[in-house]
This record gives C-alpha cells, structure tokens and sequence, in this order.
C-alpha cells in the first residue's frame, strides 16, 4: 500500500476503515494529513491509543453516506476493506465523491484467485458470501467476506468512475518478519500471498 501511494508529503488522504491505525500511522509518518474511520468503535479507539488524541478519526459505515464533503481529499486508501462488503457501488460512489478530481483510491482486498483453491466446488463467476476461521491471540474468530470474480472488481471500478492505473499481486515484503508468515510463505520465496492491489485514479 506504502509502494502504491509513493510520496504523501503534505497529501490528505482518508483511511477506510482505518482498523487500529498502522497505516494511517505509516502515512502520517510520511508527511500525509491523515483522516481515518472505521466501523468499529472499538479499533477507532485502538487507533486513538496508536495515534494520539489529536489524530482525526471517525466511527463510520462505508456501506452509508460518509460525513465528510466533496472533493476533500487528494487520496483515499483501502486495506482490506471492500471484500466485507456485498454491495460495491455505494462504497465505491462516496469514496469518488470525496477525492478531488484525478484523485487517487488505493486499495487491497482478497484475491479472486484463492477462491477456487479454497471452494473448488462454488462457482467463481458468482458472488458468494463465505466465512474462515481464524486463530488470533489464541482464540479462534470467524471472519465472513463476499467474493467476486476479478472481471466484477474491475466493472464496479469502471461504474463508479475510476480508472485502474495499476494491479498489482506481490510477494511478501523482503523485510516482513518471519514469524508474522505462515510456515509455507517463506520470504523470497515468491509464494502467493492471496492478496490483490489497485491503484486507481477518479475521472
């Protein structure tokens, strides 16, 4: 996301769906004016703990009207965000409706690819809803995600009004520590991490 958004010095960028705040934390690092929200009251107050009681956060829906005006931002970014989402096109609008002209929404979600792998037997042209556990601080959660085939990603963009500037599918950073890697994804490997960026401009 960091590779994608290149220089931010003095850009304002909103996080969507900020989480506990690491990248908007990296972006202010960076010389960005960061505003972040989050559906969550509970990682919005993470994110405060990260960031300081000045930082600029916000409890919101990106399924509903966002609270901040027009073309108020020359960036947005997305970080594993729009695959909890079934419906794009609203998500998609208001984030358009915030950046300024030629801006910028930067963005990953999960790749379409490692649907069949995982569901060989769902259709991957269709939109299905599904759910993983995970093991996090030692208890198990179920996370729930929609996918969508890549054609249906790139439609929505188009509808919404962006235009892709870049895909792109990397391997695990070089400097990424072992032991935040499943045992398979060894560094430098070139093993495929299930992850699926864009860069994409607004008309």
């Amino acid at each position: 996301m960091l590779r994608l958004a290149g220089d931010v010095s003095g850009r304002r960028i909103l996080d969507a769906g900020c989480g506990s705040g690491p990248l908007s934390a990296a972006l202010r690092a960076r010389g960005a004016v960061v505003t972040s929200f989050d559906v969550s009251a509970a990682m919005v107050n993470l994110a405060r703990q990260r960031l300081g009681e000045d930082a600029d956060l916000h409890v919101a829906d990106l399924s509903k009207p966002l609270p901040f005006p027009d073309a108020e931002f020359d960036d947005v970014v997305a970080s594993l965000v729009l695959h909890y989402l079934e419906d794009w096109s609203g998500p998609l609008a208001e984030l358009r409706r915030v950046l300024k002209p030629g801006g910028r929404l930067i963005l990953s979600v999960m790749h379409p690819a490692g649907f069949p792998v995982t569901h060989p037997d769902d259709d991957y042209f269709a939109l299905t809803k599904y759910s993983e556990d995970y093991i996090l601080d030692g208890q198990t959660v179920w996370l729930t995600f929609w996918h969508r085939p890549l054609h249906a990603m790139s439609d929505a963009f188009a509808a919404a009004g962006f235009r892709i500037v870049t895909i792109s599918e990397p391997p695990p950073s070089p400097d990424t520590p072992a032991e935040m890697l499943p045992p398979d994804k060894v560094k430098g490997s070139g093993s495929f991490m299930c992850f699926l960026f864009f860069a994409l401009e607004s008309a």
